[in-house]
């Protein structure tokens, strides 16, 4: 069988190449350290296989983790298998909650898909993914019903298989043990359509000579009747986890600890109500612009996480260095020391909802993230997107690349990627996009998202979030035309590498606020005032009230009660009032 590219990744529009003039971009630099992040197969490797995987009993997300890290070593499960077999995911979908189909009395099920190159043929595929099944520990049951993991091999290159015996093949009946490709009912699922519109949207189907896409519209405005919604979901692990190694030469997956519904569609694909999520700051440092030295001891730090907790927040975010422009320099070590106690406290704290409250570490250092992880926290949240402080991007970006995503990959949490160009004060010119700062979030952020989601050794791409960067390297002005239009940085539009990821806005107390406070009033007796970030708690609850009616997942804000309400309000007047 020859080999066939199931989809290209999405391609930036020409204006929008995130490489500078005289620059480097993060696939050379990436190349130049040994290690690109595309699809970089060895002579042996020759296929492209999309799989899907599916859970609705245990631990539905860790089950499927656990599934992926098998995959990929075929010579423990496969007894008569060949030196040199190998199967590398090269990417992986969005995370659906979704209602069971055709057996509808059983529980909801969590379901994605992944593409894998494989030097595998297909039937000793099929044996591989069946022995997956039986080592997570499905249990045989009726056809479609619950299952602890299932997994089905849903496209193979472009080809059309089927080991039936030529006169078994008139229906869809005597498929036990045997194999046909593509799959024969994914037209008619939508929660194995939308994932691989997630990640092949222009793949042709070799029966139906349709693109994934097409197959999807064409289902969902074939419906006549109501359907249970797909739910986007993120799910975060629980920590602190002490990993085993399992006798397949990986260490165990941790458990999930809580999952949250990103977004929803209706039966005809329509985009449905959403939540926006409250992340509290918590800076553990003597010199963060909004709260510095305020909360940086444990008793201090454990009060504002209580009062946080019991206003609302859904996650805290804990930061032990600031990026303010002029901060002092903080080492790796003191860093570690100054957020390592504090999410210890809070995960030892005698209050049942605050020491199960979700935790971010706010750092760019592997380092700090790895023991801030082991300590408790169950998500990262880089202000660089894993390529380190230097702007334009050097040779170091590249090394640091690659260990900020090992480490998120191995630990299976979340990450909150950020758009920035180094300094939050410097690098602001963004001419060669006509100033559009949206074309060049999608572009530049779109960049690193790709190079961390595709690719040998990738992070799952349900586990991203994204984060323009307001008040980092952008003119003040353009930030407030930015936040008018920050719902379309990932809007679905060819080209736009942050299709369909969470969104969150950071905007709390920010400097760039100043500037409109300062202004006199043109037409009464206003005369402007300087403001601290104390005084720009008004400006803040404005922004916050357009992230929301902008479509953010979630904001990150000091004073959680207001804000909360802020979110509260907004939701109603633009979702409605929950039941």
């Amino acid at each position: 069988m020859t080999s066939f590219a199931l989809t290209p990744p999405r391609q930036p529009s020409p204006v929008s190449s995130s490489t500078s003039p005289g620059c480097t971009s993060l696939q050379q630099l990436l190349h130049s350290v040994g290690s690109g992040t595309g699809r970089c197969r060895s002579a042996s490797i020759v296929h492209a296989v999309a799989i899907a995987l599916g859970s609705n009993l245990g631990d539905r997300f860790a089950n499927i983790e656990t599934a992926l890290r098998l995959l990929e070593v075929p010579q423990a499960l496969l007894e008569d298998s060949e030196n040199g077999v190998q199967v590398t995911v090269i990417d992986t979908s969005f995370m659906y909650e979704t209602a069971p189909m055709y057996v509808t009395d059983q529980p909801r099920f969590a379901n994605c898909a992944c593409i894998v190159e494989t030097n595998l043929q297909p039937v000793t595929l099929l044996r591989l993914l069946k022995k997956i099944e039986d080592v997570v520990g499905r249990v045989p049951t009726i056809r479609n019903g619950p299952r602890a993991i299932d997994l089905d091999i849903l496209t193979y290159d472009s080809e059309k298989i089927d080991t039936r015996p030529e006169d078994k093949r008139y229906d869809l009946q005597n498929l036990t043990d045997e194999l046909v490709v593509p799959h024969p009912r994914l037209a008619e699922r939508e929660f194995v359509l939308r994932p691989l519109n997630d990640m092949m949207p222009d793949f042709v189907h070799p029966v139906h000579r349709k693109a994934i896409r097409t197959l999807l519209g064409d289902l969902l405005s074939a419906r006549t009747v109501d359907e249970p919604p797909m739910l986007k979901v993120l799910p975060f692990p629980k920590y602190p986890f002490v990993a085993t190694l399992t006798p397949y030469g990986f260490p165990s997956v941790p458990p999930t600890a809580k999952y949250w519904i990103i977004s929803s569609t209706d039966s005809v694909g329509k985009p449905g109500l959403h939540t926006t999520h409250i992340m509290a700051t918590l800076n553990t440092t003597p010199d963060s612009f909004s709260d510095g030295s305020m909360h940086d001891t444990v008793p201090a730090a454990l009060k504002y996480v209580r009062t946080s907790v019991e206003s609302g927040a859904h996650i805290i975010d804990v930061g032990g260095y600031s990026t303010r422009p002029g901060a002092t320099f903080v080492s790796e070590s003191e860093e570690t020391d100054r957020v390592v106690p504090i999410i210890s406290a809070i995960r030892t704290d005698e209050s049942e909802d605050v020491a199960n409250v979700l935790i971010s570490i706010d750092t760019f250092r592997w380092k700090v993230a790895e023991a801030a992880v082991q300590a408790g926290a169950n998500c990262i949240n880089d202000v660089y997107a894993f390529t380190g402080p230097d702007y334009p991007l050097v040779q170091a970006s590249a090394e640091h690349f690659l260990q900020m995503r090992d480490v998120t990959r191995r630990l299976s949490v979340p990450v909150v990627l950020m758009h920035s160009r180094g300094d939050a004060r410097s690098n602001k010119d963004y001419s060669r996009y006509q100033g559009d700062l949206v074309s060049a979030i999608q572009s530049e952020l779109g960049d690193k998202v790709e190079a961390i989601v595709r690719g040998a050794g990738g992070v799952r791409r349900w586990l991203v979030i994204v984060d323009p960067g307001i008040g980092f390297s952008k003119p003040a002005d353009a930030q407030y035309t930015l936040l008018s239009r920050v719902g379309s940085i990932t809007a679905d539009k060819p080209g736009n590498c942050l299709v369909g990821y969470p969104l969150l806005i950071g905007t709390s107390k920010k400097s760039f606020l100043a500037s409109v406070l300062q202004r006199p009033d043109p037409v009464g007796t206003y005369k402007g005032r300087k403001t601290g970030p104390q005084g720009r708690i008004w400006a803040t609850a404005a922004t916050v009230a357009c992230a929301v009616q902008q479509g953010a997942n979630v904001v990150r804000v000091h004073d959680v009660l207001e804000m909360r309400d802020v979110v509260a309000t907004s939701s109603a007047i633009w979702n409605g009032l929950s039941s």
